[in-house]
Parts: structure tokens; C-alpha cells; sequence
């Protein structure tokens, strides 16, 4: 069987806050233990139709299929393709985030890794390598030959992120409000990206992409602690975060007074294949 799992209010301000200098990649990248069990409790997960993507995509299905879940955070993808019925391994780096996932899967074999160093032979025949939310901390030019070393020939490499839906308004309101603040924020995703990072490579790859467009509706104190936990928040720390935050509460009553947010997703999801043997 597959594995199982069971207000302190600011006015608004459009003006760059503190601090001036934004955080490094690398800062970045090290930030999310800090915000490990905030991340667990309030990030989103993946519709279902992202795994019909993915396997339509694939060309294969998950069920039975051997996964390996790179930059695996607090297993929020790890669970979701278990319950595909998927053999998941999942790889994190960071502590933190590795015993939040521990403890809530503690049946999913768990490695402490990085995706451009990955610890497994090249004959080890995953039938698909993932990274959710996860491959723009790493370097291409590494990451893919490593995720292709550890793939079966027709293994698939699969790249996704939620990403706030540019044509729902609020949600691009939302993300000029905090760019506005805070010095180049978000400058890291590479969502849109990817196909073309991975054809530079030069090896011969042909990803293929395609967007998903869903929703969940939160309350707004969790839509607050799901951007709270995004790196470069828990980069810069609560005193930097708060005045942010305590805008977006503000600005947020008016679009949603009742006190749910319905927060507006486009799901960026890129599938290339290892080629295969005769190809």
C-alpha cells in the first residue's frame, strides 16, 4: 500500500519599510524554519486538478508510481501524492521543516537534501521527481542533470507553484501593495520562467507547461499567516513583517468584510521528460 496520513492595526502605507537592503538568495532559501509549523498550518495545498495535469502530462498515472517530493517543506505536496497513491520519498533541507513533516507523515521514508546534490544512485529508477513550490531555490544547471540521473528513462520531472492570480484584481492589488514595500519582493520566482531555463540547458528537453486557475476561501487571519511564512517575510523578521501585515488587514476589510478571504490562485506546473533509452 502507498503511504497514508491521516490586532494591532496600522494604516496603510505605500511607502518602501524598513529594511532598504532586501534579503540574499541564500538568506532566502535558509528562511523557512522559522516560520516551519506557520508554514504547515497555513499554506495552501494543490487542487486535484494539478495531478490530472501532472499525469496527463507525465504520461503516466500516480498511482503505484515512485516519487521523489525535492524541497518537500512541511509535506503539504507529499501527502496530496500519497493519496494518489504514489511511493513518495520526500527530500527537505531544512530541520525545521523536515520535523514538521516527520511528524505529520512519519510512514514517508524522509532524506535531508538539497535538489542539486541529490543522495541517491543513478540507477535508482524514480518514475517522477517533483519540486512544489520549491525548484526556483535551487540552480538548473544542476538540478535538472540531477533530477534526470535519478529518473528511469520516461521518468518525468514536474515544477509547480501556487502563484496569486494576476487577473483576479485583489490579488494583484495585494501583491503591488507589498512590492511597493518591501525592496524586491518576490524577485526570486521563476514560475513563468522555467520552460525556458530548462531548454537553455541545452539537453535536449522539451517541457512542456500549462496554468490552473482555483481558489479557497481562508479567514483572514490564516490568508495573513500564509504570506507571513513566504521567505521573504520570514526573512526580515516580525518587526519588519508586522506594519506590512497590519496594512494588508486594513486594506483587506474592504474587499472582504465578512472576514474570509477568497484567495485567487494561478498554478504554474512545467512536466519535461528524461528521454528514453531509444530516443
Amino acid at each position: 500500500m502507498p503511504n497514508s496520513f491521516q490586532r494591532d492595526q496600522l494604516p496603510f502605507t505605500s511607502q518602501p519599510l524598513q529594511p532598504a537592503t532586501p534579503p540574499q538568495h541564500a538568506t532566502l532559501a535558509r528562511s523557512f524554519d522559522a516560520v516551519a509549523v506557520q508554514y504547515a498550518a497555513a499554506r495552501p495545498g494543490y487542487p486535484p486538478a494539478l495531478f490530472d495535469a501532472v499525469e496527463e502530462l507525465a504520461g503516466q498515472p500516480l498511482a503505484g508510481a515512485r516519487v521523489l517530493d525535492v524541497g518537500a517543506g512541511t509535506g503539504i505536496a507529499t501527502r496530496l501524492l500519497a493519496e494518489r497513491g504514489a511511493w513518495v520519498t520526500a527530500v527537505e533541507p531544512g530541520a525545521a521543516m523536515a520535523a514538521e513533516l516527520h511528524a505529520a507523515h512519519p510512514a514517508v521514508p524522509l532524506v535531508r537534501a538539497l535538489g542539486d546534490a541529490l543522495p541517491f544512485s543513478a540507477d535508482a529508477g524514480f518514475d517522477l521527481v517533483g519540486y512544489a513550490q520549491a525548484w526556483h531555490w535551487t540552480d538548473p544547471a544542476r538540478s535538472v542533470p540531477e533530477a534526470l540521473r535519478v529518473l528511469r528513462p520516461g521518468g518525468a520531472l514536474a515544477l509547480w507553484w501556487n502563484v496569486p492570480d494576476p487577473d483576479v484584481d485583489w490579488a494583484a492589488e495585494q501583491e503591488a501593495r507589498i512590492a511597493r514595500s518591501l525592496p524586491e519582493y518576490h524577485s526570486d520566482s521563476v514560475a513563468p520562467e522555467a520552460p525556458d531555463l530548462i531548454r537553455a540547458l541545452d539537453l535536449g528537453l522539451h517541457p512542456v507547461s500549462r496554468v490552473l486557475h482555483w481558489t479557497r476561501r481562508v479567514p483572514v487571519d490564516t490568508h495573513l499567516a500564509m504570506l507571513g511564512s513566504r521567505s521573504y517575510f520570514s526573512a526580515i523578521g516580525p518587526a519588519a513583517a508586522a506594519p506590512v501585515l497590519a496594512a494588508e488587514r486594513e486594506a483587506l476589510r474592504d474587499v472582504f468584510p465578512d472576514g474570509i478571504v477568497e484567495e485567487a490562485y494561478a498554478l504554474d506546473v512545467t512536466v519535461t521528460l528524461r528521454p528514453s533509452a531509444s530516443s
